[in-house]
């Protein structure tokens, strides 16, 4: 079995060290541009570049490290389609989007901002609380990360609602998919997690008119890419008052510039895109597995609708 590697980050070194040790039987080719090597059975990328798309119709499969898949979707047609594209199922990050929303949502609801500014002001006032069935949470996406988010929210009591593109049944969530039930979840939620793969259909999906149906005085959690959220919509309902404030881990540009908006509005916390990271052990172990069921003619699960965009 020969495996092709492809990082953009410059960390090759330590995937290729697990792919060997969990799969010894394997040789590990690392790519670059230009590269000639022999034909891989598998390719396991990271962000490839347009360079790599003759050597990626010569796999038997591709593996993508990263929790979404539009960075090799954006090719379009010119990625292989008769290659299977293969998407990490949690590999470790499903328990760290959980810590990062859950954390997001009661820092809201107990109004921990609030109290870090009046400390910062040296003001010792109990402020009223939210009535928490009077605090809808709706999760956008309701995929592997997505069902593992509201799992770890109703362990809160929160009301909770989901909505995907298909219908789903989750015990303890009011349940909306579609076109037609996307008005509906929304004009019922209160604080908004944004964790759906981006798609065409998806692209700013969360504009002045979407966001403007959530409840007055609304939360936006956005963990998924920045181009699900039209940026200046976002900031003119915050500053209305529409939307209370927001937590972003994902922008449109990354890093997020420093003359950009966000970082002057108190309202919107900030993170550098690292609501879950892509755990390196746990993810070579996965598609390790997978290639085994591969190798031996089996099926195996993760593989990507290329028409749905996940």
């Amino acid at each position: 079995m020969r495996i092709l590697l492809q990082r953009s980050d410059g960390k090759e070194a330590a995937w290729i060290s697990d792919f060997r040790d969990l799969l010894p039987e394997a040789q590990i080719h690392f790519w670059r541009e230009g590269d000639t090597a022999a034909p891989c059975d598998y390719a396991v990328v990271w962000q490839p570049p347009a360079a790599m798309l003759p050597v990626l119709s010569e796999v038997k499969a591709i593996f993508n490290t990263g929790a979404g898949v539009d960075a090799l979707l954006k090719f379009g047609d010119a990625l292989p389609a008769h290659v299977p594209l293969v998407r990490l199922d949690d590999a470790g990050m499903g328990v760290q989007m959980a810590e990062y929303v859950s954390h997001a949502v009661l820092r809201h609801f107990r109004r921990f901002d609030d109290y870090e500014a009046q400390g910062r002001a040296g003001i010792w006032q109990p402020l009223p609380a939210f009535d928490k069935g009077d605090f809808p949470v709706g999760v956008l996406g309701m995929g592997v990360l997505g069902t593992r988010v509201l799992d770890a929210l109703a362990q809160f009591e929160f009301p909770l609602r989901g909505w995907s593109r298909s219908q789903k049944h989750i015990d303890g969530v009011a349940c909306f998919a579609g076109e037609e039930g996307l008005e509906e979840f929304l004009r019922g939620t209160r604080v908004l997690v944004c964790m759906l793969p981006l798609t065409p259909d998806t692209h700013n999906l969360l504009d002045r008119a979407r966001l403007s149906m959530l409840l007055p005085g609304a939360y936006v959690i956005n963990v998924a890419r920045g181009a699900h959220l039209a940026e200046p919509d976002l900031l003119t309902l915050i500053r209305s008052g529409h939307i209370a404030g927001a937590t972003l881990d994902v922008f449109r540009n990354e890093p997020l510039p420093q003359q950009h908006p966000f970082w002057q509005e108190p309202r919107i916390t900030i993170t550098p895109h690292i609501s879950a990271a892509t755990l390196r052990r746990e993810s070579v172990a996965q598609i390790a597995a997978k290639m085994r069921r591969l190798h031996a003619g089996d099926s195996v699960a993760g593989i990507v609708n290329r028409l749905q965009g996940y």
